[in-house]
C-alpha cells in the first residue's frame, strides 16, 4: 500500500473504526502512522517556566495495516498498469 504524508486514509479496525483523516507522520521502522484527529490519547504535562502543564489530547501512532488508502489521485495511479 502506497502511504504518504497528506494522503487521505480510513481506519478499518480499532476503536476509531470508518473514521478518516489526513497522515500526519510515518514511521517505517515500526510500520506505524499518526493521523489527524484518530487515535487521541491524553497525556499529562509537568510545569515549566515556559509551559503551564496540565492535560493534553494528541494523537498517536496506529498500525498502517489498520488504515485504507482512499485517495482518489493515488487510487487511480495503482489501477493502471500493463494489460
Amino acid at each position: 500500500m502506497l502511504l504518504k504524508k497528506g494522503v487521505q486514509v480510513k481506519v478499518i479496525s480499532g476503536k476509531d473504526k470508518g473514521k478518516t483523516g489526513e497522515i500526519l507522520e510515518i514511521n517505517r521502522r515500526h510500520n506505524k502512522v499518526k493521523i489527524k484527529s484518530i487515535g487521541m490519547i491524553k497525556k499529562h504535562l509537568k510545569p515549566t517556566k515556559e509551559n503551564k502543564g496540565g492535560i493534553i489530547s494528541k494523537e498517536s501512532f496506529i498500525h498502517q495495516s489498520n488504515v485504507k488508502n482512499i485517495d482518489v489521485k493515488i487510487n487511480d495511479k495503482k489501477k493502471t498498469g500493463k494489460k
